[in-house]
């Protein structure tokens, strides 16, 4: 099987390849479209500005080659602004447009309503699973923390949420749509539970 990790220039390369690594998983790095459709699994990392990354992503025509691997019918996972990216809009620092696979806007978290809760939303939080998925949940149990570092998420179609988290109100922590599977958390930094995540994106 060959596991393929865009390299956009906006992605946690170093720590996503680590936790595949710690799995027995070996990845190679994708730096063009072309690569990607070579490809039986393909992951979308990603750190900083939405717009800032799909800029990078449209620079090199990735956006498009992401849309044709996702199409052939592989198994796609994004990562935290990876997941971010395959909602149809972002409005950090302006308005960009997305790649459009999942419904919905991604918009920051309202500071008026969190209370004593800051922004960015850091550290470990409790994340419940919001329906059924005997492969991508296998071992885990219906609650569970992960990692989190953000301070947008996505407004998600209730059908397309996998699990929820609650920050002042309750947000998508992963969502899933046929192929394509995305997690706002960093699985890569949450120890056991996302490891097991990471795992069962590759037993698909």
């Amino acid at each position: 099987m060959k596991v393929g990790i865009i390299d956009y220039g906006a992605g946690n390369m170093g720590s996503v390849i680590q936790a595949f690594s710690a799995l027995g998983v070996e990845v190679e790095r994708i730096k063009d479209s072309e690569s990607m459709a070579k490809c039986d699994k393909l992951i979308l990392p990603g750190v900083g500005a939405f717009g800032d990354a799909i800029f990078k992503l449209r620079s090199k025509n990735m956006d498009l080659g992401i849309l044709e691997f996702i199409k052939s019918g592989k198994y796609f996972l994004g990562i935290c602004v990876g997941m971010q990216l395959l909602f149809e809009r972002g409005f950090e620092f302006g308005e960009h447009r997305g790649i459009g696979v999942f419904s919905g806007d991604v918009i920051r978290f309202d500071s008026q309503n969190l209370g004593p809760l800051k922004i960015p939303h850091t550290g470990w939080n409790l994340c419940r699973c919001n329906k059924e998925h005997k492969k991508f949940f296998a071992g885990l149990k219906e609650e569970f923390y992960l990692y989190f570092v953000h301070s947008y998420y996505a407004k998600a179609k209730e059908e397309d949420i996998l699990a929820i988290c609650d920050y002042g109100h309750v947000f998508p922590a992963i969502v899933n749509k046929e192929n394509v599977f995305a997690i706002q958390p960093h699985p890569e930094k949450s120890d056991k539970h996302g490891l097991r995540l990471l795992q069962n994106f590759i037993n698909l």
